[in-house]
């Protein structure tokens, strides 16, 4: 039996994209022969709205493994905005499944984070035949223990981190470091600890700045002139984890606050009198070649995908259980967040070697 298979990518960018696409095709071609076509949709949703589609070929494929980005491109479409008919009075629900029927696809692969799932399923219950693979460096999909892209990011930002300790050790600065991650505190988590940062802010444990301050002058009178803190970008304090995210967003566009980093220094330089600087490395932790681990999960999240549709099991997304490769319902794992627990082990981890988190 023929199979064509539509593959695409779809908000931020991450390492890993290329070798999950690589992956699927590897294990479709070994697993297929000549009875399957891939179709490669270019920049997201909406490139499958606007049938912006190639044919590929399996050379497409090779020296891909290490590639960062994606061959497809990539493009943001919110979630929210799906069943909006806009100025272009174009209707992109159907617009998507005119697209899959025009192209003849016999199914629908979709590489992207809790925004790309959401769609995903949407397609799904609209009839369409789906499977979801999990990517994001934020780590914050439901269901799966790890997505590919985070591993990376995490190398990347404990880079950053390391660098950072030589500067605040040469100038007895308080650096602060400002890591990706607007809902979920994985990453600023894993990088904080591995980088080893003295205060880790992430957005599931609100701080008090006073206990912020505090943590880096009992450094300072233990005879350390320096602090590292690795703040994620949705970070937020005791009193605005009282208001919802709306009052936030106006309390700091009144204060003239930019983020959460460039508070805190200022904050944190009146309270100790010390040299605050922040560093934000951005989205050069989306960027470069996947590591060695990432590579691995893709290909065998790419190879997963491939069974799936041997097996015509659709509406799915590919994840990590239990050390295992293996699958979660769309409609499960769709518009879920997973959110680092306060009692999580790696938070507890970090407590007991003295890093504080400022609550």
């Amino acid at each position: 039996m023929k199979r064509r298979i539509g593959i695409l990518t779809s908000g931020g960018d991450c390492p890993g994209l290329n070798a999950t696409i690589r992956g699927v095709a590897k294990a479709c071609y070994e697993r297929f022969g000549d009875d399957v076509e891939i179709v490669g949709i270019q920049n997201g949703y909406y490139g499958l709205m606007n049938n912006m589609c190639k044919e590929m070929q399996q050379s497409d494929f090779s020296g891909i493994l290490t590639r960062g980005g994606t061959i497809f491109g990539t493009k943001r479409t919110p979630f929210k905005m799906m069943k909006v008919v806009e100025e272009d009075n174009l209707d992109k629900v159907k617009a998507m499944k005119q697209t899959y029927k025009k192209q003849k696809l016999d199914c629908l692969l979709t590489l992207g984070g809790n925004g790309t799932h959401k769609t995903a399923n949407l397609l799904s219950e609209e009839g369409l035949n789906v499977i979801g693979l999990p990517k994001t460096i934020d780590n914050d999909i439901w269901g799966t223990s790890v997505t590919f892209g985070f591993h990376t990011a995490v190398d990347i930002a404990t880079d950053v981190i390391d660098r950072l300790h030589t500067t605040a050790t040469s100038h007895n600065r308080i650096l602060v470091v400002e890591i990706m991650g607007n809902k979920a505190g994985w990453l600023t988590l894993y990088s904080g600890i591995a980088g080893g940062a003295d205060i880790i802010v992430i957005p599931e444990i609100p701080y008090d700045i006073d206990k912020l301050a505090q943590a880096c002058t009992k450094r300072a009178e233990n005879g350390k002139g320096f602090s590292i803190l690795a703040v994620a970008e949705g970070a937020f304090d005791v009193n605005e984890a009282k208001m919802k995210k709306k009052e936030r967003a106006k309390s700091r566009a009144d204060a003239g606050i930019t983020t959460a980093s460039t508070r805190i220094a200022k904050q944190i330089e009146a309270a100790t009198g010390c040299e605050t600087r922040v560093c934000v490395p951005g989205h050069m932790l989306r960027g470069g070649s996947p590591s060695a681990y990432d590579r691995v999960l893709a290909t065998k999240f790419g190879v997963r995908a491939a069974q799936l549709i041997a097996e015509d099991k659709y509406g799915f997304a590919v994840a990590m259980i239990n050390e295992t490769v293996s699958e979660n319902k769309l409609i499960d794992v769709a518009g879920k967040t997973k959110f680092v627990p306060a009692d999580d082990q790696m938070v507890q981890t970090a407590r007991d070697i003295g890093i504080s988190f400022g609550d």
